[in-house]
């Protein structure tokens, strides 16, 4: 049984198409559908169930595939091990991120890594979904969050910090609030991906909590859509320091009610295993420590 044809078969599986297959591999369409086939004949039974919508595992094919996995881990492993000795990273990295840390750190870094290693390739899919890495075929996943308990192998990478901020016209149009009570009467600008804002918790250095609960007056879905509001001046927005420190830092916005913030929400590389990193993933992680985004201290 040839390698190839279980690598193009899993990978079928994992992508759920043959074009998306023959994307991940490089190859041809026809290539990965003729390995598959050979693959069927090979063993003399139906792996999958084509449909011209959707492609389904038969009975013995989700057998072959779940076996499948381990022997391509297998051979991973034992890859792993010999480019340890090479060290220099190559071949292609599959990493998934959310998109808006894709934007705030994640796309420099992958910039910054093909422009370093010339024999290295990145996939990276934007996704807020949490990604089955081992059969999905991912490499490396960015989860921005706490981590739920996992039989996957993490490192810390650093954590984002928010901040209250305001253009310095709207501040002048209504004035500074000099206590979280005191942001109920402002204009607020939410973050509110699910469609519900969750209400602002505020926390100073001493350890006391505020909640405000006020309706606000716009909700938007991104990050960055939150930022264009406040540099319009319409309002109060809790974002990002690592998106806004552009805008303090030129006058654009102002930093309100600077003693209370959110508790810092960490960043994780997540990976299949921790043993035989390959050169690759390392690079990846070790850049990303190297470079993860400053934020104000406090």
């Amino acid at each position: 049984m040839e390698l190839s044809r279980l690598r193009a078969f899993v990978t079928v599986v994992q992508s759920g198409s043959f074009t998306r297959a023959a994307e991940v591999l490089r190859t041809q369409k026809a290539q990965v559908s003729r390995q598959v086939g050979e693959l069927e004949a090979e063993l003399g039974v139906r792996l999958l169930e084509r449909t011209t919508r959707a492609l389904r595992l038969t009975e013995i094919g989700r057998e072959l595939f779940e076996r499948a996995l381990g022997i391509l881990a297998a051979v991973e492993e034992a890859a792993q091990v010999a480019q340890a000795v090479h060290g220099e990273p190559h071949g292609l990295l599959r990493v998934t991120m959310p998109l808006e840390f894709g934007l705030v750190a994640g796309f420099a870094w992958t910039r910054a890594l093909l422009a370093r290693w010339p024999q290295l390739a990145i996939e990276v899919e934007t996704s807020s979904r949490i990604v089955d890495l081992v059969h999905e075929g991912f490499d490396l996943a960015i989860r921005v969050g706490s981590l739920a308990d996992s039989r996957l192998a993490a490192r810390r990478l650093g954590e984002l910090r928010y901040g209250l901020y305001a253009a310095p016209a709207y501040l002048q149009r209504r004035g500074e609030p000099r206590h979280p009570s005191e942001l109920a009467a402002h204009d607020l600008i939410a973050f509110s991906p699910a469609g519900k804002p969750a209400p602002l918790r505020l926390q100073d250095a001493e350890g006391r909590i505020e909640i405000i609960e006020a309706a606000p007056r716009l909700r938007v879905d991104s990050r960055y859509a939150q930022r264009d509001a406040t540099l319009a001046g319409l309002g109060i927005a809790e974002n990002l320091d690592a998106i806004s420190a552009e805008d303090v830092a030129a006058g654009r916005l102002m930093p309100v009610l600077p003693g209370w913030m959110r508790a810092p929400v960490p960043v994780h590389a997540v990976f299949p295993s921790q043993r035989y990193l390959t050169p690759k993933v390392r690079a990846f992680v070790e850049h990303a420590l190297a470079h993860f985004p400053a934020t104000r201290s406090g």
